[in-house]
């Protein structure tokens, strides 16, 4: 009788111990199989965006080079006719404007390219901050005036020299100014805010009274291939890389970069620089991200 106990036990064990690994294996599995949904909707959703992307970029790429070949075509007519006209040089002016619009659209491309794939490097100098504030506003403000906008500038007296790509800080500064002017109304205001910061780095920001965006917009504006699909950017000419390019040279430099903005009531866009004491800034984007 005690024999049979033991067997019906140890049966009982058995038979415990197949179940909880059969549940084991059933649980792995089931986390696999939601693992691999998971990853396969991730994959979708990046797959999707960028396709949405490159159609945007189908629009953006062919509008210039309608316009390049169509006046270009307008002045093969002209001479073709012997004609004289006085359309020439406006036509002219025109191709030169699709092509440098077109050259921005392809350097933006390029440059999240290399940002994302972590060969993005930069040239490093140490550079006068006032220096390139005014060389920045003096490209600015002939827009801001043409859409009778108001420009303050409110930088301390001595702005210190920062270990900087110049021409890249020149790209983030330009960027935040070109989108404060296109996103704020005729009349409207913006402002740029430098401050030397105690550790003798730098802060500036670029305030409007734009239309502003919510939370979701923002998250969309600052993810590449991902603004084309936030109502913020409809409407608007560009690429919707400014902001991540923007976000992605300040973080190259050591530096942060924050938006804070809200529907109907403006954006600010802040981006600090540290000083030479802080050492070099990362080589690359993907470090930083890590």
């Amino acid at each position: 009788m005690h024999g049979h106990r033991s067997i019906a036990r140890g049966r009982r064990k058995t038979l415990l111990a197949d179940y909880s690994t059969n549940l084991g294996e059933l649980l792995s599995r089931r986390q696999s199989e939601a693992a691999l949904r998971s990853a396969k909707v991730e994959s979708d959703m990046a797959s999707r965006t960028k396709s949405e992307f490159l159609a945007n970029m189908s629009h953006e790429l062919r509008t210039p080079l309608n316009a390049i070949i169509g006046f270009s075509e307008f002045i093969q007519h002209i001479a073709a006719s012997g004609t004289p006209s006085d359309k020439t040089g406006e036509y002219a002016e025109h191709i030169a404007g699709a092509g440098r619009h077109l050259l921005n659209i392809i350097s933006d491309i390029l440059d999240i390219s290399k940002i994302e794939s972590g060969t993005f490097s930069l040239a490093t100098e140490m550079y006068d901050l006032r220096e390139l504030i005014d060389a920045c506003i003096v490209l600015i403000e002939p827009r801001i005036r043409e859409k009778k906008q108001v420009l303050d500038i409110k930088a301390d007296p001595v702005l210190p020299s920062v270990p900087i790509d110049v021409r890249r800080i020149k790209q983030v500064l330009i960027n935040l100014l070109s989108n404060a002017h296109k996103f704020t109304a005729e009349g409207g205001r913006i402002v740029l805010v430098a401050t030397r910061t105690p550790d003798n780095g730098a802060t500036i920001a670029v305030a409007d009274t734009g239309i502003g965006m919510s939370k979701e917009q923002i998250d969309h504006a600052m993810t590449p291939f991902g603004q084309v699909q936030s109502s913020y950017a409809r409407g608007h000419e560009g690429t919707g890389l400014g902001l991540p390019i923007a976000g992605a040279l300040t973080k190259l430099h050591g530096g942060e970069f924050q938006i804070y903005s809200e529907p109907g009531k403006g954006t600010t866009v802040f981006f600090t620089l540290p000083p030479a004491k802080s050492g070099k800034p990362s080589p690359n984007y993907q470090d930083k991200q890590s």
